[in-house]
């Protein structure tokens, strides 16, 4: 059997253990840790990449995945076909490199009650 078929499953394709994209590290920066909620909005600070920036494969297909807008950290999980841990654990590095910005959630107490998106419906449909 030839080395280039040792990392593939004929049903799922390339097989890459999580720990090996993320170099054996499971949680992200402390700096990052506390803003990388599932619905926190990921997107491009506009700056190069500094000279010491060591970006695998992954984190450049996690680059290029908020590139045209900003996404969830879960929608961007569920794009790279990536466990959040291991996300989580890239948009550290990406953070520590200024790389991305992240922004958290809106409080809940923000967002509108069903209550109030119905009334605005009913609203609506009177016009």
């Amino acid at each position: 059997m030839s080395n280039e078929h040792e990392w593939v499953d004929e049903e799922a394709g390339p097989v890459v253990r999580p720990y090996a994209v993320t170099r054996g590290r499971t949680k992200p920066a402390a700096k990052a840790l506390s803003t990388l909620d599932l619905l926190a909005t990921v997107s491009l600070t506009g700056r190069p990449a500094p000279a010491h920036a060591e970006l695998s494969v992954q984190h450049r297909r996690l680059l290029n995945c908020v590139v045209q807008h900003a996404r969830p950290v879960a929608e961007v999980a569920g794009e790279l076909d990536l466990p959040v841990a291991v996300v989580r654990v890239l948009l550290g590095d990406l953070i520590d490199y200024d790389l991305v910005a992240v922004k958290a959630p809106r409080p809940k107490a923000t967002t509108p009650t069903e209550s109030l998106l119905r009334e605005v419906i009913n609203g609506l449909r009177a016009l």
